[in-house]
C-alpha cells in the first residue's frame, strides 16, 4: 500500500546517520514492520558514509535518502533533513534505534494532549537491548549538574543500587526536564523553527542540550513521558574510536560553556589542559558517527 504524500504527511522521521550500515537497517526494519498510523514521511541523511549505508537505505520502501559529500557531523545533518521535509511534526531519531510497534504514535498523541499547556517537545524512555532503562534528560548542564550525571551514570553502570534506584523512578514517570536525548525526540517543527534549528557550531554532542535552550527561552516546554519506549543501542558505530569521540565530545563541552557559562569556560579549558584532554579546535573532523 502507498504510503502518504510529502504534502499530505503530518510527521516527518528525519535519521542521520554514518557508517552504521547494520544498525540503520535495523532501524528502518522496525519502522517498515510497524509504521506509525500517523501520516508521515522518512528521510535518511547521510554524512558521506562508506560502508554503503546510504545504498541499503535508499532500498526501502518510501525512504528518502539525502546525501552530503562530507561528514557534516549531527547538528547540521539534521538541519538538512529537517529543511528537506514539510510535515508539522519533526521526530529525530537514531540510526541505532529500534521501534516498537505504536512507539511514535504514542510519542504525537502525548504531544497533542500536551501543546496546550505549552509543551513543544517530547521525549520517549529509552531501554538498551537488555531493557535496561537509560537516563536520557536531566537539568541544564552546567560543572554541578555534569558531575551529578556521570556520578549517577557511574554509579549504575556498576549495578549501585542507589542508582539504580534514581534511574528506574525517573524514567517511569512523566515529567517536566530542560532536555530530552536527541537519539529520540518529538517536536513541533514551528518552535524548532523560531528557535533556529540546531547550532552547527556542534559537531557531536550537546547539541540536544544547546536546542532545548533555545526553545525554553523562547517559552516553550519539554516533557519526558514513559508511554513511549525506544530501544537505543548506544551508538554502535562509535565503538573503537574512543579517542575521536572524546574529542568530540570536549570541542562541544568547550562550543556550550562559551555560549551559555562563559565565566566557566576559561576554567574548563584549564582543567582539559592540566588534564592533558584539550581538543584541537582546527577541525570538527572526527571519523565519529554523525548520531
Amino acid at each position: 500500500m502507498a504510503g502518504p504524500s510529502r504534502a499530505d504527511a503530518k510527521l516527518a522521521i528525519v535519521i542521520v546517520s554514518f557508517n552504521a550500515k547494520a544498525d540503520l537497517e535495523r532501524c528502518l526494519r522496525s519502522l517498515y514492520e510497524a509504521p506509525p498510523s500517523t501520516p508521515h514521511e522518512t528521510v535518511v541523511f547521510d554524512n558521506a558514509s562508506s560502508d554503503g549505508s546510504a545504498e541499503a537505505a535508499a532500498r526501502w520502501p518510501r525512504v528518502r535518502v539525502l546525501r552530503s559529500e562530507r561528514n557534516l557531523g549531527f547538528a547540521a545533518g539534521t538541519n538538512a533533513g529537517i529543511r528537506a521535509t514539510s510535515g508539522p511534526l519533526v521526530l529525530l531519531l537514531n540510526s541505532d534505534t529500534i521501534v516498537p510497534p505504536g512507539a511514535i504514535d504514542a510519542l504525537v498523541g502525548d504531544l497533542a494532549v500536551r501543546e496546550r499547556e505549552g509543551v513543544v517537545a517530547v521525549g520517549p524512555r529509552l531501554v538498551n537491548a537488555d531493557g535496561r532503562p537509560e537516563l536520557s534528560f536531566g537539568s541544564m548542564v552546567g560543572p554541578l549538574v555534569e558531575l551529578r550525571q556521570k556520578a549517577i551514570g557511574r554509579g549504575y553502570a556498576r549495578g549501585r543500587r542507589w542508582a539504580a534506584r534514581y534511574v528506574e523512578r525517573w524514567t517511569s514517570i512523566a515529567h517536566e526536564t530542560d532536555w530530552v536525548s536527541a537519539a529520540c525526540m518529538l517536536v513541533r517543527r514551528d518552535a524548532a523553527a523560531v528557535a533556529g534549528l540546531f547550532d552547527e557550531r556542534y559537531f557531536m554532542y550537546l547539541e540536544d542540550v544547546d536546542f532545548f535552550a533555545a526553545l525554553r527561552r523562547r517559552g516553550g516546554r519539554i516533557r519526558f513521558t514513559p508511554a513511549a519506549e525506544i530501544v537505543h543501542l548506544r551508538g554502535r558505530s562509535g565503538v573503537g574510536r574512543p579517542r575521536a569521540v572524546n574529542a568530540a565530545y570536549r570541542r562541544s563541552q568547550l562550543a556550550f560553556y562559551e555560549k551559555h557559562l562563559p565565566r566557566w569556560a576559561r576554567l574548563l579549558r584549564l582543567y582539559l589542559r592540566v588534564r592533558r584532554q584539550a581538543p584541537d579546535q582546527r577541525t570538527n573532523q572526527t571519523g565519529s558517527p554523525g548520531t
